[in-house]
């Protein structure tokens, strides 16, 4: 890997600074392991949605605690009152809250879908919102440019095309009808 702002040759590819200029080479290791795409993360202030399998416990919980409340609220009313409707009551709130809470969780454990697995986007960057007085000067972040000239100490590779020239098909052709010119003469 080659530092992006210097151009300097890193040992390995692990290395989280520039061994020459200190360029940070995080983000550069994240974008090569993502085959150039830069990851999109969810800004902070994005709700999150909720899946089915948490609400479904979320509500079996809620169910339970008020129970807890209710209940022993009925319970009190029905034990000053006569009324027996209001003890009916008392049981039938016992049973929902108290047995259908629990089934409830046990139901979207089981059955409902989970969460969806949090893998990021990739695309353009996400804006970021900060002040202009802030905002560190745009720098450069691209290989510096190529020689104009090869170093003096380097010799330019031979090139191999140069020292043996491929026959072409018409020579053979042609020396095959040059003999058989000879033969007939």
């Amino acid at each position: 890997m080659f530092c992006p702002q210097c151009g300097q040759q890193q040992a390995t590819g692990v290395v989280r600074f520039c061994s020459r200029c200190g360029f940070p080479l995080d983000g550069v290791i994240q974008l090569l392991g993502n085959g150039g795409m830069i990851p999109v993360y969810r800004a902070s202030d994005e709700p999150v949605p909720i899946s089915p399998r948490r609400k479904g416990v979320k509500q079996g919980g809620v169910m339970v605690l008020s129970g807890a409340v209710i209940v022993p609220i009925l319970g009190i009313f029905a034990s000053y009152s006569n009324a027996a409707f209001l003890e009916i009551l008392v049981g039938l709130a016992a049973i929902i809250c108290f047995l259908g809470g629990p089934l409830r969780m046990l139901y979207a454990g089981l059955f409902e879908e989970p969460a969806p697995k949090r893998i990021p986007t990739y695309g353009p960057p996400a804006q970021m919102y900060a002040p202009q007085q802030f905002v560190p000067p745009a720098q450069n972040h691209s290989l510096p440019p190529a020689p104009a000239r090869s170093p003096s100490s380097w010799r330019s590779r031979p090139t191999t095309a140069e020292l043996a020239d491929r026959p072409s098909v018409t020579e053979n052709t042609t020396r095959l009808l040059e003999k058989e010119d000879r033969t007939e003469r």
